[in-house]
Formats: C-alpha cells, sequence, structure tokens
C-alpha cells in the first residue's frame, strides 16, 4: 500500500533542460527497474546540499535517492541548486536566473548563512517564504511533493566549537523556528536534521575534514531520515 502511495504522490517525472544540466552539474540518471516511478528532485540550498566536503555521491540526496530505489523508485534527474556559503537572498536570485520547470520533488535547506551573516529573521521570513511559494508552485502546486530540512547546528562541529556556541545554537533554533512554522502553514514535509546531529554531537564521524561540513555517514543518516518518511505516508 506505501508504494502505491509513493506512486500517487510523485507521478511520473519530467526531463530536465539539458543547460541546466551543463551548468549545474547533474548526476546521471540512476538505474532502476522498468517499471519504476521517475522522480524529478530540485534540490535547493547551500554547502549542506551541495556536499561541501564529499563526494557527489555521498550528498543526501543522491543516498536518499540510492535508497529510494529498493522501493521501486527511479532518479530521472538529480538537479542541484546550491552553493557555499549561499544565503537565502542568493538562492533566490540564482532562482529567478534559472529556468527551473520540470521537477516533481523539491528539497529546500536555507539559512545557516543568513544566521552566520547576521541577517535578521525578518528578511529571513520573508526570504524563505519567497522560495517556499515557488518551490510549490514548481512542484505543481502539490505541497506534499515540498520537503524543507532544518538547518543544522554547527556549534556542535571542531570550527563552531571556537566560536560563541550558545548563541550559534539559540540563533539556529530561531530560524528553525520559522522555516518550520511556514513550511507546515504551507503543508509541506518538514525534516529534522538538527535533533539528528545534536544526538550524536560526540561523534567526530559525523564531520568531514574541514571540521565543519557534515561527513559522508552524516549525510546517510539524512538520507534515512528522509527515505522513512517517505515510507510513512
Amino acid at each position: 500500500m506505501r508504494f502505491w502511495i509513493i506512486l500517487f504522490l510523485f507521478g511520473i517525472g519530467f526531463s530536465c533542460r539539458k543547460s541546466m544540466e551543463a551548468e549545474m552539474g547533474l548526476s546521471k540518471p540512476l538505474d532502476a527497474p522498468k517499471d519504476s516511478v521517475a522522480i524529478s528532485w530540485l534540490a535547493l540550498g547551500d554547502s549542506y546540499t551541495i556536499g561541501q566536503g564529499v563526494n557527489a555521491q555521498d550528498r543526501f540526496p543522491f543516498q536518499a535517492l540510492e535508497l529510494l530505489k529498493g522501493k521501486l523508485v527511479q532518479s530521472r534527474r538529480l538537479t542541484y541548486l546550491a552553493k557555499t556559503g549561499w544565503t537565502s537572498a542568493d538562492l533566490i536570485r540564482s532562482m529567478g536566473e534559472q529556468n527551473l520547470e520540470g521537477h516533481n520533488f523539491i528539497s529546500l535547506l536555507i539559512g545557516v548563512n543568513d544566521q552566520y551573516q547576521g541577517v535578521d529573521t525578518a528578511t529571513y521570513r520573508e526570504n524563505f517564504t519567497k522560495i517556499l511559494n515557488r518551490s510549490i508552485e514548481l512542484a505543481g502546486g502539490d505541497q506534499r511533493r515540498v520537503w524543507v530540512l532544518s538547518i543544522p547546528d554547527y556549534s556542535l562541529t571542531p570550527v563552531g566549537r571556537q566560536l560563541d556556541t550558545g548563541k550559534i545554537s539559540q540563533e539556529i533554533d530561531g530560524f528553525n523556528a520559522i522555516n518550520k512554522r511556514i513550511a507546515l502553514q504551507r503543508k509541506c514535509i518538514y525534516v529534522d536534521i538538527t535533533e539528528l546531529g545534536r544526538a550524536s554531537k560526540n561523534n567526530p564521524a559525523w564531520v568531514c575534514q574541514d571540521g565543519l561540513h557534515p561527513s559522508a555517514l552524516a549525510y546517510s543518516k539524512w538520507a534515512e531520515l528522509i527515505y522513512a518518511n517517505f515510507l510513512s505516508f
């Protein structure tokens, strides 16, 4: 029954533009049975989405799709619109410059650089709302195809521990309260990866070699959480 619900939710994927492939560095279509469902995933965000410090196959969207292949879900396309250092304003600007039509699933993780650069919460709220509304439009108006991930708490990392950890953690919670409230108001799916990371704060294997960004292992746990949410429908 769950598999058929997944079929209903995501339908048949569309083809992405070749120009987007050249510019954004897309992964190749994944192999899966011929009768599987095609998902065209647009992954929006910053360094956490593009997987700063890990290989392309270790990014959380790629790992999540690998897990979903076991449920006869095939990715026709996986498009990244994400860059290290991007704020919500940067993402808005880039979304306005790209042709992003043709996706039936969208993930959104943005805000850590807003917090780090001191962007006020009112501005973040406005920007995040714009991004989420546009994401819903791109998903054909189906909010269930738009998944928002919470911002990780980087104060737990070796680099973060050299900063004001209390301030970082408190502000991350504030930004997450904003994106969670807006996501749930729009009836999108919300995935809390922040508490997942905090529960493993003493595990050095969760941080990549730069001492700041998540490792392939950490991203695998994000992917498992996304996979579990798929199966909960």
